[in-house]
Formats: structure tokens, C-alpha cells, sequence
């Protein structure tokens, strides 16, 4: 397993989720990201999803959150940045932030 990765990530926060801002609730939420996923097993550009819906502010990079190696991020992430081949998304991975579409860019 490699030491680093390098991915990218949509992020659909909700109501009571870590660091929320956002009004919509678990259910939407899931709803949401599911939709999304659903485009991008479609062929969109995940970059621009990222960029019109994610909640994170890495959104304005179309995702991206650069390199991290093991321990940076809360553990459901983690792993599923870890076992993704490089340029495969992943399914939708819930962590206490909320929804998340990962990205294996490296």
C-alpha cells in the first residue's frame, strides 16, 4: 500500500453533521450524492461536480486535496482513498462531515 495519496472529493454536508452549514437533511443529502455518483459513473467531469456542489471549500479546486498520507484524514476516508486504484471513484462514503465522492488522482 502506497504511503501517500493524492485525491479529489465531492462533499454533501447536512444538518447536524461536523462543521455543517448546510439545510438539507441526511436523506437529501444521501439522495444528492447519490445522484452525483450516478453522473460520474456516467462520464461527467468530476472536477466540475466538485466545483458546483461540493460543501468543502476544496470545491474551487474541483475537489482536490492534494497529497495526505496515512493518519491525516478521519479513518472512513482514509480507507476508502487508500483502496481506490488510481483515477477510480469511489461509492459514497460517509464520514461525520457528511457524504463524500472520492477521487484517486495519485
Amino acid at each position: 500500500m502506497a504511503d501517500t495519496v493524492r485525491a479529489s472529493h465531492i462533499l454533501l454536508m447536512y444538518k447536524g453533521s461536523m462543521r455543517s452549514t448546510a439545510d438539507r437533511s441526511r436523506e437529501e443529502a444521501l439522495e444528492q450524492i447519490t445522484a452525483l455518483k450516478s453522473e460520474v459513473d456516467g462520464g461527467a467531469d468530476f472536477d466540475q461536480l466538485a466545483l458546483a456542489h461540493s460543501d468543502c471549500p476544496s470545491g474551487r479546486q474541483g475537489g482536490d486535496l492534494g497529497s495526505f498520507g496515512q493518519g491525516t484524514m478521519v479513518k472512513a476516508f482514509e480507507d476508502a482513498a487508500f483502496n481506490l486504484d488510481v483515477n477510480s471513484v469511489s461509492d459514497v462514503v460517509e464520514t461525520d462531515f457528511g457524504y463524500h465522492l472520492i477521487l484517486r488522482t495519485g
